[in-house]
């Protein structure tokens, strides 16, 4: 589409695309740094995904102390590590007070506000973006570039090129698409050459061939706690503890999430990924194997698994679903399935089912402040950058921390600028 025959959106500072967390902050941090601001977003309001992630108790931020924090990243750590020099974990806890929401931390070290609502903290926000004069514009979706290189938004008024001095792109990854993150915007800045890498599901669960009775009578159902035993992108063997959960369609949950990308990986190189589970954590191998040899005083397989080892319902349920029956009648071979059932796990599933997204903008696309090399005077920030994280507070704190940056970058560039965009 040519620029000359679409209305210009004239912004005489930074525009912001994309009204997640990154970029409602790299809006703040723009704004407060002297030059105005209009924020645009597809949807009606802002911070959508932010609200349904804080359903069950929005997880902002974690206690780890640094250098621990930034090693949680399995993808772009030292990006990360730069991004938290400018607004790391206590920062974004001291920030969430002056919006009037205190904050706890809890047993795991996750950092989840008092009243463990997403909606207080994000209204307040809002408002305070609002009072301090950010434009937000909403139903305004980017799709692309037109013939001069302006960027087109789409809204119920048609479309209109958009003209700024600087530009900051916030747009998500590709997880969770009905609120707004739906990876369209990688093939529009491939094409002006900005390196790209393709989105990947992270935070997911992984698809397992299930009999029918486990996928229907146990979807949903916990394992907890578990120790999962697997082989990481080197081929170490690693072990870690947490929780898990059955689906219809294979495994998900906190711990899964959390070693996902040696899953990945392993995915990657042999098409499939086998783990081990220990079923009982707390106890050593030869109480379990001592605990089956005992006679069974006529009692059921199911009976001696509840009361001798507190194994019933999902667990024990995988065991007689994992095991031949000569192995389930032997005491040795089961106490060794319980300490380390085998579970061969397939694909992760689908990107719209993920908690969050790898890949997007390579971090060889941007500089140390974000910009795109490709495209003097954008930047970009949030999840639509090649860097991963597990759940915990992680996401969020470097989706918060990216926008810092970014927008403190866009500010100085709009000053430094002497035509819109």
């Amino acid at each position: 589409m040519s620029g000359a025959n679409t209305q210009a959106w004239v912004c005489p500072g930074v525009a912001i695309i994309g009204g997640g967390p990154a970029g409602l902050m790299a809006a703040e941090v723009a704004r407060r740094a002297g030059v105005e601001v209009d924020l645009f977003e597809a949807k009606p309001s802002v911070g959508r995904k932010f609200l349904i992630a804080g359903r069950g108790g929005l997880n902002l931020t974690h206690s780890d102390a640094r250098p621990r924090f930034e090693q949680r990243y399995s993808r772009g750590t030292g990006d990360v590590a730069h991004w938290l020099d400018a607004f790391d974990n206590e920062q974004l806890r001291a920030w969430a007070r002056e919006l009037g929401v205190e904050t706890f931390v809890g047993s795991s070290g996750r950092v989840f506000p008092n009243d463990m609502k997403a909606a207080p903290l994000l209204r307040a926000w809002v408002a305070r973006l609002k009072q301090e004069g950010v434009r937000m514009h909403m139903r305004q979706r980017w799709t692309g570039f037109d013939s001069d290189g302006h960027a087109l938004l789409e809204g119920p008024d048609g479309p209109r090129r958009l003209e700024a001095r600087a530009v900051v792109l916030a747009l998500g990854g590709g997880s969770w698409p009905q609120l707004g993150s739906d990876g369209a915007w990688l093939p529009w800045l491939a094409e002006r050459g900005v390196p790209t890498v393709p989105l990947e599901a992270s935070n997911c669960g992984f698809d397992v061939a299930w009999s029918p009775f486990i996928a229907t009578k146990f979807a949903g159902a916990p394992l907890k706690p578990v120790i999962a035993h697997w082989r990481d992108a080197s081929g170490r063997e690693r072990q870690m503890q947490g929780e898990c959960v059955l689906s219809a369609h294979g495994i998900e949950g906190s711990l899964i999430y959390a070693i996902g990308p040696d899953l990945r990986a392993a995915l990657r190189r042999d098409g499939h990924v086998d783990i081990g589970l220990d079923l009982v954590p707390g106890l050593p191998p030869e109480r379990v194997r001592d605990a089956l040899a005992k006679p069974r005083e006529g009692r059921s397989l199911s009976e001696v698994l509840r009361r001798r080892l507190k194994l019933d319902g999902a667990k024990a349920a995988l065991l007689r679903e994992s095991l031949p029956p000569a192995d389930l009648a032997d005491a040795g071979r089961l106490a060794q399935a319980i300490k380390r059932l085998p579970v061969r796990l397939g694909a992760p599933r689908p990107i719209a089912e993920a908690i969050s997204t790898a890949g997007g903008l390579a971090m060889g696309a941007v500089d140390v402040k974000l910009g795109l090399s490709a495209l003097p005077g954008w930047f970009a920030c949030g999840e639509m950058l090649d860097w991963d994280a597990p759940t915990g507070g992680y996401l969020l704190t470097a989706c918060f921390a990216s926008g810092v940056v970014a927008g403190h970058a866009a500010a100085s560039a709009c000053r430094a600028a002497t035509t819109p965009r």
